[in-house]
């Protein structure tokens, strides 16, 4: 009775790697055998003197290497002519080869761009905490503003972004003032050690006390820097006007998001921006060796390439523009100026983590009412009235229905959850096309959110009074000393 060998014994894996070798050896010599009875045909019948080819190209070639013969002159004396003249041809030809493939790369790709960092130049504030923010002020001055704007900038931009060429005239015709900053630890703002939605809302009220807003602020947000204006509707909404937003991006895993609301959502990205949010959710420690070798390199990139965006025709062939182009190496480059990976990496994990609330929590609507005796007596002797929770102020939103950045899905969402939000819906438009250097789109969000122009709040000074000029009804102060030089609105 012969001996059985159990699989997993090590006498049957010995035996599995000497047959394996055997195998190897004997495949390696059939090729061999194969190449010499190859090599013997060819001799025999393709360079015999008798052949075809021989005949038909023997005399030519015998021709043409009698002329040439001097040139055996040049050739080292002590190499064959024919080996010196295969190794020469074998030379031209991959150089040839190289010269050909760099020509053909050069012609068409561009040269590589550098980043250049400047040297620094924004203003900055002092934080409570020890950290420097800094912002950039455009628009008309402080005590002439009818209208005072912050916005917190997306990934990947800086202070200098705002809204991309908004003209300082129209700004003036509304009296707009808009306040931009860098969020922590992009551009020249400092880090922050544990940054999260409710610090950023606090960056906000802190910058809006530091640069002398005195009165309610309305939030400005497009894309991805739109969770910072969710945030500041969440967390400070007393000192907000309202908000107004630009293809404004939710959590992607928001869970409120039906299934076809997701569906819909992920459908519109590439592959490899799916894999980043997943990162970004699971594995956020990876995320620095994809930015190194992108945005964090010192070169200059494609916003698309290095964001994995999905554009449309519109939006691909405006950002190919020599506008946006240099818009876009002038934020990026103010961007990355510190050259941490960190504050990127923080910032994708907010986008994709818990936020701390949800849209809902924006939502309009009576706040429940509380149980117990001192409920129970405010209600019976006094005039209890109906708390409210939510935001109270105006949201307005602009969709484009063409964006696969954002997809209208989102705005469908937001529609959805915050009945009380004014969603603009744009036909025809992406991502960028109605936010950049779009002088009309930009009149267009004025006059819907703020109502005719009325112009700036004006001060002038006469021989003896001072006159504040906001509206119709103006009060004017008589100056009977230097410490008297105050106005007052009615």
């Amino acid at each position: 009775m012969s001996a059985q060998v159990n699989e997993s014994t090590p006498e049957y894996e010995d035996n599995w790697k000497f047959h394996a070798v055997e195998f190897a050896k004997g495949l390696v010599e059939m090729s061999v055998e194969f190449g010499k009875a190859v090599r013997d045909v060819i001799k025999q019948n393709v360079i015999k003197e008798n052949s075809l080819i021989v005949r038909k190209l023997g005399p030519p070639v015998d021709k043409i290497c009698t002329k040439l013969m001097f040139l055996n002159e040049y050739l080292p004396e002590d190499r064959h002519p024919m080996h010196s003249w295969s190794v020469i041809f074998f030379v031209f030809f991959f150089t040839f080869a190289a010269l050909y493939m760099n020509s053909k790369s050069d012609a068409t790709s561009p040269l590589i761009k550098k980043l250049c960092i400047h040297p620094p130049n924004a203003t900055r504030i002092l934080l409570p905490d020890g950290r420097r923010i800094a912002y950039l002020e455009q628009g008309v001055p402080a005590e002439m503003a009818r209208f005072s704007l912050i916005a917190p900038h997306a990934f990947l931009s800086s202070r200098l972004a705002g809204i991309p060429g908004l003209e300082v005239s129209l700004m003036q015709e509304f009296g707009v003032r808009l306040i931009t900053y860098d969020i922590p630890g992009f551009g020249e703002s400092d880090p922050h050690p544990n940054r999260n939605l409710k610090s950023s809302a606090d960056d906000m009220l802190h910058l809006s006390y530091a640069v002398g807003v005195t009165d309610k602020f309305w939030v400005v947000a497009y894309s991805s820097g739109s969770m910072h204006a969710w945030a500041a509707l969440k967390y400070i909404p007393d000192q907000l006007a309202g908000a107004f937003m630009v293809a404004p991006m939710i959590n992607p895993y928001e869970p409120g998001m039906t299934k076809d609301e997701r569906r819909r959502t992920w459908n519109k990205w590439t592959v490899k921006r799916k894999i980043m949010y997943i990162l970004a959710r699971k594995f956020p420690r990876i995320l620095p060796y994809f930015y190194r070798r992108s945005f964090l390199s010192g070169n200059l990139g494609q916003i698309d390439k290095w964001l994995s965006l999905s554009l449309g025709k519109r939006d691909r062939d405006f950002i190919e523009g020599q506008m946006f182009q240099e818009f876009w190496q002038r934020d990026v480059e103010e961007s990355v100026r510190q050259g941490n990976a960190r504050p990127y990496m923080e910032e994708a994990i907010l986008q994709v983590s818990s936020w701390g609330f949800s849209l809902v929590d924006l939502k309009l609507k009576k706040k429940p009412k509380r149980k117990g005796i001192l409920h129970w007596l405010k209600t019976t002797y006094g005039q209890a009235e109906d708390e409210l929770t939510g935001f109270v102020g105006p949201i307005h939103i602009w969709q484009g229905m063409d964006d696969m950045v954002v997809p209208p899905s989102m705005g469908d969402f937001t529609e959805r959850i915050l009945p009380g939000a004014m969603v603009h819906k744009l036909l025809n438009h992406g991502h960028f096309i109605y936010f950049y250097f779009c002088d009309e789109c930009h009149r267009q969000i004025f006059n819907t959110v703020f109502g005719d122009p009325q112009g700036p709040v004006v001060m002038y000074l006469n021989d003896k009074s001072v006159v504040l000029k906001d509206s119709d009804d103006v009060e004017e102060v008589t100056i009977d000393s230097p410490e008297n030089k105050i106005a007052s609105l009615e």
